[in-house]
């Protein structure tokens, strides 16, 4: 059996400013040359705050109207990349990753699921449900940082515990909320006892050379 690997695609590296099909191009051929399968989840980006700014401007949003408006925009970024995957992804996107399903194709595409729930929250699931141990969580900085990289006395961290990283997080999660992975997410991966690895996406070729088994820039928690 093809080990299984989930990867988490920030909705930063989909839609930065526009739709980023020199991104999604490449990372579509880097996931082609692996002798693997993959469980996708896609996050919203900047389509998600684009519909939640306009509707804030025009009315008053409680919580859920913020969250279902970022889960569309996950699943928006999710057709977008089985669409890409077409020839070899499973011909259902997985809303819901508690999910059971048995899928023969070398990729498995997933959204948001419901409010309350981050894709990094959603994410785990998914691995939990697929029995996957490693996940990977690609975003837009370097490393998980010991403060906010704004600060220039932030420092990079390769490796560290779940214990010690949630120590970095705050202790709930809400939409928007600037952090390297979702609190309720690392408290959950910590329990099931998975491996996750943040490193910048906009850097394809360091994430070829995790995938490789090569040296990479990132943070490994664990």
């Amino acid at each position: 059996m093809k080990e299984i690997l989930v990867i988490s695609v920030g909705g930063s590296l989909i839609v930065p400013d526009t739709i980023d099909t020199d991104f999604l191009s490449k990372f579509k051929k880097i996931i082609l040359n692996q002798n693997k399968k993959f469980i996708i989840i896609c996050g919203g980006g900047k389509t998600a705050r684009r519909y939640q700014e306009a509707a804030r401007r025009i009315t008053t949003l409680r919580r859920n109207d913020v969250d279902w408006l970022g889960i569309h925009s996950t699943r928006l970024n999710s057709h977008l990349m089985r669409t890409i995957f077409k020839e070899i992804a499973h011909p259902k996107i997985i809303k819901n990753p508690t999910e059971k399903i048995h899928f023969n194709e070398k990729i498995l595409i997933a959204s948001g699921w419901k409010p309350g729930f981050s894709t990094d929250y959603d994410a785990v699931l998914l691995a939990e449900n697929f029995k996957v141990k490693k996940l990977i969580n690609l975003t837009n900085v370097d490393y998980v940082y010991n403060k906010d990289p704004k600060f220039k006395d932030a420092k990079p961290i390769k490796e560290i515990s779940w214990k010690e990283f949630r120590k970095l997080l705050p202790d709930k999660w809400d939409p928007g909320l600037n952090a390297p992975f979702d609190p309720v997410a690392a408290k959950e991966a910590e329990q099931f006892g998975m491996e996750v690895i943040i490193m910048n996406g906009k850097k394809l070729k360091n994430f070829e050379n995790y995938l490789n088994g090569k040296e990479y820039t990132g943070t490994k928690i664990k």
